[in-house]
């Protein structure tokens, strides 16, 4: 059996002209990331999430750089108010 990783939490980035993957130790770093490599003006459109559970990396979940604009949007426009 494969041990679990010290960073059992997976990001991969990827755009047109980028591909990126990072470990984390956490869901909250992971998703830290994801806010940040999709944000406005960002060359990435899709970040993947991964998790290490039984023995292997799994699909988590899947953002898009739209997901993230869009929210980060709409948090600007509460804020402004």
């Amino acid at each position: 059996m494969v041990s679990k990783p010290r960073k059992p939490w997976r990001v991969i980035v990827t755009g047109p002209d980028v591909r990126a993957e990072a470990d984390h130790t956490s869901e909250d770093k992971a998703y830290a990331l994801v806010r940040a490599s999709l944000g406005e003006g960002s060359p990435a459109d899709t970040a993947r999430v991964e998790q290490w559970e039984g023995g292997r990396w799994w699909h988590f979940e899947t953002v898009t750089a739209d997901e993230i604009q869009a929210a980060q949007a709409a948090v600007r426009n509460t804020t402004e108010k």
